[in-house]
């Protein structure tokens, strides 16, 4: 024996035993739903994984020596991956970094128009302490510099200096 029910604006035939076809299409919708949530955990577990592997990431090579006189030398050497061959901050190595490296040409001009060598040297020598500053992307230049110059401090002294130097040099006027 059937019976007609009304069912979105149809009417649809239910035979005796439709508490066995409602509990029938209740576990077909729980594995539906279960697969629904199996797929969607596997989609966010290859997503985080594409995420990851897009991290930004430096690669770290040995110190190259130059020569402690040259200070474009130096720059051209150790500093252009990051902020450019111009000291602009545009670098070939900037797309991996944390932080965009500064335009270092603006130095002076945002010091109130002093060129802060203290500062930059500061920075070279012993690295960048506040984040507003800068980002701990930034090598740690005293330390390598010694490591070139076999542990000499007046040749240390010297490339800092000249590096300094030239830094002042390509201030934008």
């Amino acid at each position: 024996m059937s019976r007609l029910v009304w069912e979105s604006g149809r009417r649809i035939p239910m035979l005796r035993g439709e508490n066995a076809s409602e509990a029938k299409m209740e576990g077909n919708m729980k594995t539906w739903v279960r697969c629904s949530l199996l797929l969607l955990s596997a989609l966010l577990v290859c997503l985080s994984g594409l995420v990851q592997a897009q991290e930004k990431t430096v690669k770290k090579a040995p110190i190259q020596s130059t020569s402690p006189a040259s200070g474009e030398e130096m720059f051209k050497t150790y500093c252009a991956a990051c902020h450019g061959k111009d000291a602009k901050g545009t670098g070939p190595a900037t797309a991996d970094l944390k932080t965009t490296p500064p335009d270092l040409t603006t130095l002076a001009k945002r010091h109130d128009g002093k060129f802060p060598e203290d500062y930059v040297t500061n920075v070279l020598r012993n690295g960048v302490k506040a984040p507003a500053h800068g980002s701990s992307d930034m090598p740690v230049w005293g330390p390598l510099f010694a490591k070139v110059s076999g542990e000499d401090q007046s040749i240390v002294n010297m490339r800092i200096s000249n590096l300094v130097r030239y830094l002042e040099s390509v201030q934008a006027k």
